[in-house]
């Protein structure tokens, strides 16, 4: 890649991380690609995240090549919640969403965050793992919230940089991270491919 071309594909449809890309000057091109992200039996939230984040890449790659669409870095990305060993994925519904914020009321819980960035053959990983200390919640901070409709897209039933950010006392780690693109990693895959940051 050379220093003026700095598009990559992207195989996330997520809003923030387009947003986070933009904001470091990526240019990028979305690629749609759908894979099962089930959680494995016994499967703990950093192989979850990083075996998605690969398998999403891998499944891009493939979109690219049965395009043929020119050799550019591919970037993906996969987030996920734990609190004492589960996973906290996207809510199903309002019940599951208050359930979640129950859970993690007056507590700590940890955001992991994967991300690959994949080109040819080559692909690179890195992690984040932010801990999260949420205030305590009252029944209804969680039904004002699920009423504001943020919850339903995002894993934990929660978005740090949207209305829940009132409930976050601190947090230990990467605030990108916990918006679903830890942009200090990710610059560093991104590096490793070629692409230049000032």
């Amino acid at each position: 890649m050379t220093p003026s071309d700095t598009r990559i594909y992207l195989a996330s449809g997520s809003p923030r991380r387009r947003e986070l890309l933009e904001q470091l000057g990526v240019h990028l091109e979305r690629i749609h690609a759908d894979i099962d992200e089930s959680v494995l039996p016994g499967e703990a939230a950093v192989a979850y995240t990083e075996r998605l984040a690969r398998e999403k890449a891998a499944a891009g790659w493939a979109v690219v090549q049965h395009c043929g669409l020119p050799s550019r870095p591919l970037l993906s990305a996969d987030t996920t919640v734990v609190l004492d060993g589960e996973i906290y994925g996207k809510p199903a519904d309002a019940a599951d969403a208050a359930r979640m914020l129950r859970a993690f009321s007056g507590r700590s819980h940890q955001v992991v965050t994967s991300v690959a960035v994949r080109q040819d053959e080559r692909t690179e990983l890195r992690t984040s793992i932010t801990e999260v200390y949420f205030r305590t919640l009252s029944e209804d901070d969680i039904q004002r919230y699920i009423d504001s409709g943020e919850p339903f897209d995002k894993a934990g039933s929660y978005g740090i940089q949207g209305l829940a950010a009132v409930f976050i006392q601190r947090i230990e780690g990467s605030y990108t991270g916990v918006m679903g693109l830890p942009v200090f990693e990710t610059a560093t895959l991104l590096s490793l491919f070629g692409h230049q940051f000032p």
